[in-house]
């Protein structure tokens, strides 16, 4: 261009612009940066042909490779169950309640069921197992169905309540109040009842009522004395652990209504390999019971 002139200090051509009397030199790019940049160009050329690159309608390109992370992933967890799958192989081969008799296989069982119970369980029973209203602590010793490793077990494959599994764990807490069984007066009998062989309250008349009603209505599940029953899934009524709550109000709304709590099954689900791992997770816990029903002291 005409109005290009060289910058005398720099020796330097200037690109024939001025802004309020600045001008621009034409200084050329370094050689250095030139080739990077053609070297990117070329890179990313044959990236397109060989990897997946150019999104498509329905997909992507499938590169020259045919590389894709997803395959990747895929050989990675085939890698993964190939190597998992003797010991797979080994657990659900052996009857659940003599894998302690292997603690090689007992030790793999815990931890494969201390995975699958983050993916299954802990949106009831919470990451620590440590459960809430209506869903059991799994941590204590205090079992509805048995602490086993077979009880346990059960109640994983077969689930609490389930009309479509015939081998559910079956039972039905009654809504006295709700359908008239107990008056409200005598309602309030039985809940007083309940809270003194708690040891939540002393004795006192209405509780001495209660106790007859008790009798009556309450002990053909949970016992003449009010610690439960294991065959039907009643709960042990003079400890300190409660289901769904201990205080007055929360046992009077159970006498009244009744619970019915549903727990799923996993039989179909999850494999018998994968059931076999939760309960010895759960068994592992600190609340699993030997096979005498005597409490055991579990590792951590």
């Amino acid at each position: 261009m005409a109005d290009k002139r060289v910058d005398h200090p720099t020796g330097t051509e200037t690109v024939g612009h001025e802004w309020d009397g600045i001008e621009e030199l034409n200084t050329p790019l370094p050689r250095w940066w030139l080739w990077s940049l053609y070297a990117t160009i070329v890179w990313a050329v044959g990236y397109t042909i060989l990897f997946p690159a150019w999104p498509m309608v329905s997909g992507a390109t499938a590169g020259v490779l045919h590389w894709s992370s997803r395959g990747q992933l895929e050989q990675q967890l085939a890698a993964d169950r190939d190597k998992r799958a003797p010991m797979l192989r080994a657990i659900a081969a052996t009857p659940v309640e003599q894998l302690p008799n292997n603690p090689a296989l007992m030790n793999a069982a815990v931890e494969g069921g201390r995975a699958a119970f983050r993916v299954n369980c802990v949106q009831c029973h919470g990451s620590g197992a440590s459960g809430s209203k209506g869903y059991p602590n799994l941590n204590d010793d205090d079992w509805l169905w048995g602490g086993d490793l077979k009880a346990i077990h059960t109640t994983i494959t077969n689930g609490i309540r389930n009309p479509d599994v015939a081998e559910t764990r079956q039972s039905m807490m009654p809504a006295f109040g709700r359908d008239g069984v107990l008056q409200p007066a005598q309602v309030d009998q039985v809940v007083a009842y309940v809270r003194t062989i708690s040891h939540q309250q002393p004795a006192n008349r209405r509780s001495a009522a209660g106790a007859q009603l008790f009798a009556q209505n309450c002990a053909s599940c949970h016992g003449p004395d009010g610690k439960g029953g294991r065959q039907v899934g009643a709960p042990n009524l003079t400890d300190a652990i409660w289901l769904y709550g201990g205080d007055e109000a929360t046992i009077r709304e159970t006498v009244t209504n009744g619970r019915s709590g549903v727990m799923p099954h996993w039989a179909g689900r999850l494999d018998p390999a994968t059931i076999k791992m939760l309960a010895a997770y759960v068994h592992s816990l600190g609340g699993g019971e030997g096979a005498n029903g005597a409490v055991k002291t579990a590792a951590r």
